[in-house]
């Protein structure tokens, strides 16, 4: 039997009642989050490094009815969809170090006043013309890496899971997340 209230979101506590939209897939995300990890597959690293570093940016930006962002936002959505993981009450001391990265180079890149990333939802707007879908990254053993590669694989990887993470249980239902993305495969 279907529920025809199965795609509605609780609304935050304390909070305005989140808008939310059945849930929905977005290929112009999927293939970004596909490119990252073929980048990886590839060892084209400072490429993946620089593509994994935008996600949290990409997803507080698409979450915002602007598409702005500030560091502390982009903060906050390390702290729940980096640092906390499958688990919410576990903290992985790996994902911490990962979302202080992320945290560092927001606030060098100057987000403490809000702003439009558009160089990376530029980027993130260019895989929407994506056709072919990569099979993802298998990590393997990382150890037969070097430390430099292991490390930028590790950071890769523990971002683009947070992203399909706050893909798949906050924007697929979030009525600004679609309607921003829908904006974004129309822009030319």
């Amino acid at each position: 039997m279907h529920d025809r209230y199965a795609h509605q979101i609780t609304p935050p506590a304390g909070g305005e009642p989140a808008r939310s939209t059945p849930p929905s897939s977005s290929r112009m995300l999927a293939g970004y989050l596909s490119d990252v990890e073929l980048l990886l597959e590839e060892q084209r690293w400072e490429q993946a490094l620089r593509e994994a570093f935008d996600l949290p940016q990409i997803a507080v930006a698409l979450s915002d009815s602007k598409m702005q962002l500030s560091a502390d936002r982009v903060h906050a959505w390390c702290e729940q969809w980096v640092q906390h993981g499958d688990d919410p009450s576990a903290v992985d001391p790996e994902a911490v170090r990962i979302a202080q990265l992320v945290c560092e180079r927001a606030e060098r890149a100057s987000l403490a006043d809000e702003l439009v990333p558009t160089l990376a939802l530029r980027r993130l707007r260019l895989h929407r013309l994506q056709r072919t879908r990569h099979r993802g990254f298998k990590s393997g053993p990382l150890a037969m890496l070097g430390a430099e590669a292991a490390d930028a694989a590790q950071i890769c990887t523990t971002l683009v899971l947070a992203a399909r993470r706050w893909y798949a249980q906050s924007a697929c239902h979030d009525a600004i997340v679609q309607a921003n993305l829908a904006r974004l495969a129309v822009l030319r």
